[in-house]
């Protein structure tokens, strides 16, 4: 059983551990045994093995003394490499941050995981700098998407490691971030589950930055309701709040627009089933074009990205001295394209923005929104390291569907829902407008089986 506890849910170690049939310490323990064991060295890119075996103790007292802190404590869970994890530097998938100082003190999710007694085993990889949907990093290796059989498969991005740690069976619970569809993407193409909270549903202090008008956090996990365990510890509560909702009646909306362009038909296949699935179990499908979705990509055109242009504004002085030769040139190439965003062009985007967010809830009302996470399955790594063209013309079409919500300010999870081309899975990626968090999770318990079919 030992060996399996990385691969378990959440909730299932949780029973294991709050019965006594599992310690925190023998789980911490066998974790780490397994991490060590696993063959791809790039998933992490450092253990913190001392301090999560000091937790693992602590939480093993508790539970003896009758004391547990609630349904995570001795859960182990690993952090995407942007979080400040205190005595650790937070180099953000880079080279040219590791001489910083190490920080004096954990993030504010953190310190609220661990308050809830989860163990923290470790930082994952990531895109550099999360800037990319793909997950590639030439400093500390890419991960490889346990997934494909056939040959090496990128993991997306940008919480690469996160994804993989999960889908590998290392971790129950790995924490990402998500600017552009860093969370969703990884889950879709390793075939888990992946929440992104609405922007300001969970607290951003010591979480490096990409795009602060933009940036959102969360899990990377097994199954839905592990999402909801730990939103409700991320937002200090003391037991999860939401509940399944029914999907007799549910509404949903698929986009006719934009989302399906050049979709690869096993997506498609994959997510129509899915659908029909949910329509026999009692949801409403309507399909509609969403005006709003073309105009944000006329934006972009006109004005450039948001995002680039936030990004710009943090690296600047960074492109403009020696470190831009120890980055990714990818990462230099797409972040300096900013520059060309003027003051005037960021207040216009701002200020369709906010106008485009109105007319979409509107639209939409109290439905949840539905298509594609991503419009194919993670393609081979290495063309992408050969050819920056191809490069940048994937991450575009990677990050697509899953941009929009962040620019919407949605919520979101994706759901696997099936396989594609070389039996790599496909997400399904349910959303609704800003601050409809309870809603989208409470209906997402429900669906999830139904979504899945018989994927496992």
């Amino acid at each position: 059983m030992s060996k399996s506890f990385g691969a378990m849910s959440v909730a299932q170690l949780s029973v294991l551990i709050q019965s006594g049939a599992a310690d925190p310490v023998d789980v911490a323990e066998a974790v780490f045994e397994t991490i060590g064991n696993y063959a791809d060295k790039a998933v992490f890119t450092v253990l913190t093995k001392s301090r999560a075996l000091e937790e693992a103790r602590a939480s093993s007292k508790r539970l003896w003394e009758g004391r547990s802190l609630g349904l995570l404590d001795g859960i182990p869970i690993a952090w995407k490499d942007l979080f400040d994890i205190e005595g650790l530097v937070t180099t953000a998938g880079s080279v040219v941050l590791a001489a910083d100082a190490p920080a004096k003190r954990d993030a504010a999710v953190v310190n609220l995981l661990r308050q809830a007694g989860m163990i923290a085993v470790g930082r994952t990889n990531m895109s550099e700098f999360a800037f990319s949907g793909l997950g590639i990093n030439p400093h500390y290796g890419t991960p490889v998407n346990p997934r494909g059989s056939d040959l090496p498969r990128i993991p997306g991005g940008s919480s690469s490691g996160a994804g993989v740690a999960v889908a590998a069976g290392l971790v129950p619970v790995a924490m990402g971030t998500d600017t552009g569809g860093s969370v969703r993407i990884p889950a879709a193409f390793n075939g888990i589950v992946g929440y992104k909270a609405t922007r300001g549903r969970h607290a951003m202090d010591g979480v490096y930055p990409l795009a602060k008008s933009l940036d959102s956090l969360g899990p990377l996990c097994r199954n839905v309701r592990d999402a909801v365990w730990i939103d409700a510890a991320m937002r200090g509560r003391t037991a999860p709040d939401i509940v399944e909702r029914p999907l007799q009646g549910l509404e949903l909306l698929v986009p006719e627009n934009i989302v399906f362009d050049g979709a690869e038909p096993g997506v498609v296949a994959a997510f129509e089933a899915a659908l029909e699935r949910l329509q026999q179990a009692g949801a409403r499908v309507s399909r509609a074009v969403i005006p709003a979705f073309n105009e944000i990509f006329d934006l972009m055109t006109r004005y450039g990205p948001l995002v680039t242009a936030e990004a710009f504004a943090l690296h600047h002085q960074r492109l403009a001295g020696p470190d831009a030769d120890r980055m990714d040139h990818r990462v230099v190439m797409r972040t300096r394209l900013g520059a060309k965003t003027t003051l005037a062009d960021y207040l216009a985007i701002l200020e369709a923005r906010g106008r485009l967010i109105a007319d979409v809830e509107r639209l939409v009302g109290d439905r949840l929104i539905a298509f594609p996470s991503v419009a194919h399955v993670a393609p081979p790594i290495a063309p992408l390291e050969e050819d920056d063209e191809l490069f940048f013309a994937t991450n575009n079409k990677t990050l697509r569907n899953t941009a929009l919500g962040n620019f919407l300010d949605w919520c979101g999870v994706s759901i696997p829902c099936g396989t594609g081309e070389a039996g790599m899975p496909v997400g399904l990626l349910l959303s609704a407008t800003a601050n409809r968090d309870e809603a989208l999770l409470g209906i997402a318990l429900a669906a999830e089986p139904v979504i899945r079919g018989d994927f496992a």
